[in-house]
């Protein structure tokens, strides 16, 4: 099964490491938040930030799962629904925080695409 996400215009709000927000994760251009756009392929999940060349992006296969949450790395947005992706690399536990829909239920569709082909 081929995975293509096109891209969806969004917002990045950082990568925690081991679940504290106040710990955030550097490394691979991943400690800048912004605006951007959020695709994926089969093998990959990208983030293109506004102004940037290199998106950031995170290996299918270090998804350990994904969560919805209210709020990610210290940042809140109004009560709106954040896309987190709940991923290891180096022996860490991170998650990266995305808001790309106003509607919960349209999160829970991608998150959905993206499942099938983490299985």
């Amino acid at each position: 099964m081929n995975l293509m996400i096109s891209a969806i215009t969004g917002k990045y709000f950082g990568t925690e490491i081991n679940g504290k927000w106040w710990k955030r994760y550097r490394k691979n251009n991943m400690f800048a938040r912004g605006d951007g756009k959020f695709y994926a392929d089969d093998k990959m999940i990208y983030f293109r930030r506004l102004l940037t060349n290199e998106p950031i992006s995170i290996n299918i296969k270090d998804i350990t799962g994904f969560s919805v949450g209210k709020w990610h790395s210290g940042k809140w947005l109004m009560g709106y629904p954040v896309m987190k992706v709940n991923w290891q690399k180096d022996g860490l536990m991170l998650s990266s925080g995305f808001f790309l829909y106003k509607n919960e239920s349209d999160i829970r569709g991608l998150i959905n695409k993206l499942t099938k082909k983490k299985i």
